[in-house]
């Protein structure tokens, strides 16, 4: 891969990164809810699926899922409920009684890690997105498995680096939070985002062959 080509590609996962969408939502929601180091377990979780992404489009499987309208409708309809069920989560989230000494609640780690998993995994738009797009930056000539490697590796160390940033600003945001009110009032807020992500997702639609 050319240095050019490459950093082409290093300045277009920036911008897919910071593009608002679940695993953002996510990623803040875990830092409100944990703090930054054990919300971003679920940044660990979003870039195992992001890999899995990546390995599916570099294995030829993302142009099998795109063409079949049933494997593309099942994949979608589970991202759906889980967004709905991460929401419904959120929304009956007990508040945390916090004091300036106060201890945040913990979460289990390969909890968080699954949580962001399946947020990324479930969502076949990604892969349809990226088979669009990877293809654009890959010299047919070279080998292509080390172009797919070297465009992973640069992909999920972006994201991990931008959903650091969203999991520090909201474990930020909790500091101030120290009414019952104050945190019933963000759990529905981020409620209601996911909410709208999985009807985003709800909306997408495969492709014509």
């Amino acid at each position: 891969m050319l240095a050019s080509t490459w950093f082409a590609f290093f300045i277009a996962c920036w911008v897919i990164s910071l593009s608002p969408g679940a695993g953002a939502i996510a990623s803040m929601s875990c830092g409100l809810q944990y703090g930054f180091w054990r919300g971003y377990w679920n940044a660990l979780g979003l870039q195992i699926g992001l890999a899995l992404q990546i390995a599916v489009v570099a294995a030829g499987v993302g142009a099998l899922l795109s063409a079949s309208a049933v494997a593309f409708s099942a994949i979608k309809w589970f991202g759906v409920v889980y967004l709905v069920y991460l929401a419904y989560r959120q929304w009956t989230s007990p508040p945390q009684v916090m004091d300036a000494g106060g201890e945040r609640p913990t979460g289990r780690p390969l909890s968080l890690v699954l949580r962001g998993f399946l947020v990324n995994a479930s969502n076949p738009k990604a892969v349809v997105f990226m088979l669009a797009v990877l293809p654009q930056f890959v010299d047919p000539h070279r080998p292509m498995l080390i172009q797919y490697v070297i465009m992973g590796v640069t992909m999920i160390s972006v994201d991990l680096i931008v959903m650091a940033g969203y999991t520090g600003l909201a474990a930020r945001v909790l500091r101030a939070l120290r009414s019952p009110r104050q945190q019933k009032v963000m759990n529905r807020t981020f409620a209601t985002l996911f909410v709208g992500a999985a009807a985003l997702l709800a909306t997408v639609r495969r492709a014509p062959a």
